[in-house]
């Protein structure tokens, strides 16, 4: 359920610009920023203090309560009232906000990098955020048709998006190596539980559209409003122009390998992922033989059931991480966790073992995602200068999969069958192959144990 998530790789990336011709070895060269890596990982951070870490946590609860509410009730009700029976007309509008979002990120990341204030270099552009995406909610509300729909919440994710990559951000410049692993399990947890908390927070609201945004918008911005960082007005600057902006949306993998390893990692992780969770509905009609309208109820209970088996993932996975000071363990873990449980289900036919095979794929997602955000803060390259450049382009190892999956799915489905028969198994099969390859893909980063 995270849309914007930050949270965050032939290698799959942007082509890379062109760089002047290296004086040295490609290997002394990968070995050298190996050594920065493993340097700045060990690094002179000093530990945060538990105000940070749940100030941390509270506000990007805030986010997704504020964010992930509406995609999950509340705009799927503007659009009945809109577009009765034009159901599909949701996808187009989610996936115009990703496209959205996946395309400024670097950007917002580059500008909040250079940002120089005495409220710090992030805060600055959560709080932008936070009053697009107010005003995001009350377009949305208000919307008379389904095109202004449509531009409000491509609103909310840029707004919403913005604030929470800046919380992120903040991460990469505060976090040490010691902490990330429990900042990241407990931050998973709170996105997890926070649209459940929205939509009970909702539910008595649904005949009045402005208060069925605006009141989780309102959570969202009290706990975002928590968050303080230090002035960065003494900070070093540098100048951009706007080739150099180009630029920063791209770099050379070959600098930094751990990092482009992990973006890997990641991009098969979600890609995955999105083949797995796109037909879930009709997934669990086709196996239990009963219409897809009958399969709601199931769902949502094993929604909710999923959720703590997220959420155990998730903590366990992040404080472990941190306790045994190991990462990429715990990163193929949950990988292979996830397989295991996708094939499960790709040769389930009766509900328990559907179940079991979902749980599975849920403790193994929240241990993954958990793990591989602060495996990527390890990784990040210039977290000084560029942190907000290197976490947009991570945004691309997620979005680029939630825009192309769905289609690679539709594709899959249609192999070796006839009539109107659907290859579910070949789906969820390929889809644990993903997985899997995206925690195996991680063993080859080198700075980080």
């Amino acid at each position: 359920m995270n849309p914007i998530d930050r949270d965050d790789e032939p290698i799959v990336t942007p082509v890379p610009s062109p760089l002047p011709t290296a004086t040295v070895d490609p290997e002394a060269i990968a070995e050298e920023h190996d050594a920065e890596q493993r340097h700045d990982a060990a690094g002179d951070l000093p530990k945060v203090n538990a105000r940070y870490i749940w100030f941390m946590v509270l506000a990007q609860f805030g986010v997704f309560m504020a964010f992930i509410t509406p995609l999950a009730i509340s705009l799927s009700i503007r659009l009945n009232e809109l577009a009765p029976g034009r159901e599909e007309l949701l996808g187009y509008i989610t996936g115009a906000g990703a496209l959205f979002v996946m395309l400024t990120a670097p950007f917002m990341g580059v500008w909040s990098d250079r940002t120089r204030t005495a409220i710090g270099r992030r805060r600055p552009f959560m709080i932008g955020g936070m009053v697009v995406g107010v005003i995001s909610l009350v377009v949305m509300a208000l919307a008379p048709n389904v095109f202004v729909l449509g531009l409000g919440w491509v609103l909310a994710q840029w707004g919403w998006g913005t604030v929470l990559g800046n919380l992120q951000n903040s991460t990469a410049d505060r976090l040490p190596e010691e902490q990330r692993g429990k900042v990241a399990g407990l931050t998973g947890f709170a996105t997890q539980v926070a649209p459940v908390f929205g939509v009970i927070l909702t539910v008595g609201f649904t005949g009045d559209a402005l208060l069925l945004f605006l009141i989780p918008g309102a959570v969202g911005v009290v706990l975002v409003t928590l968050v303080h960082e230090d002035d960065s007005r003494g900070l070093p600057k540098d100048a951009l122009t706007v080739v150099g902006l180009l630029r920063k949306y791209v770099y050379d993998p070959r600098r930094y390998p751990d990092f482009s390893w992990n973006w890997l990692g990641r991009f098969l992780f979600y890609f995955g992922l999105t083949l797995n969770t796109t037909f879930t509905a009709f997934f669990f009609a086709n196996r239990l033989g009963v219409d897809v309208t009958e399969v709601a109820g199931i769902i949502a209970t094993l929604g909710g059931v999923g959720v703590l088996a997220v959420t155990a993932g998730a903590l366990g996975g992040g404080f472990l991480s941190d306790r045994f000071r190991r990462r990429k363990v715990f990163v193929v873990t949950g990988g292979a966790l996830m397989a295991v449980g996708m094939v499960l289900m790709a040769v389930s036919s009766d509900l328990p073992l559907l179940i079991a095979g979902s749980l599975i794929v849920s403790t193994g997602i929240g241990m993954f995602s958990a793990v591989d955000q602060a495996l990527l803060l390890d990784v990040l390259p210039e977290k000084t200068t560029d942190a907000g450049r290197f976490m947009g382009i991570t945004g691309f190892a997620t979005s680029i999969p939630q825009s192309a999956g769905p289609l690679v799915a539709s594709a899959i489905l249609l192999v070796g069958v006839t009539g109107g028969d659907k290859n579910y198994s070949l789906l969820f099969i390929v889809a644990a192959a993903l997985v899997l390859a995206g925690g195996l893909v991680i063993l080859r980063i080198r700075s980080v144990r």
